[in-house]
């Protein structure tokens, strides 16, 4: 099996206000996110690639205009938490390339979320 992985980068604030109030994160707050797309092929194309990176620019492209510097309460619904975040991405990457196995969402430089189905 043949694996490849791309990472962004945005910035987007969110609350998690299904948390008690006295919890950190139900307060209005925002992270550096960082995201991670993988792709799987058990054969290459005629070019040698899982997929060719330059067609995940569209992924960037997504990010920029949806998620970076936003609100992420006004972009996902339900708990806007890293798991699900991942989940979305996962499904907006999957539903273009089928390659899609994973989607990794970090909030700090040392937590990691990941949605595979």
């Amino acid at each position: 099996m043949f694996r490849i992985t791309k990472e962004f980068h945005f910035s987007a604030s969110h609350v998690l206000d299904t948390l008690p109030g006295d919890h950190p994160c139900a307060r209005l707050h925002g992270h550096n996110y960082v995201a991670m797309v993988e792709l799987a092929a058990e054969s290459l194309d005629a070019h040698g690639f899982v997929r060719d990176y330059r067609e995940l620019k569209d992924l960037k492209t997504y990010i920029d205009d949806h998620l970076d510097h936003r609100h992420l309460n006004d972009v996902i619904e339900g708990p806007t938490t890293a798991e699900r975040l991942a989940r979305h991405l996962y499904d907006w990457c999957a539903a273009r390339w089928p390659e899609t196995r994973a989607v990794r969402v970090s909030e700090t430089p040392k937590t990691w979320a990941e949605y595979r189905p």
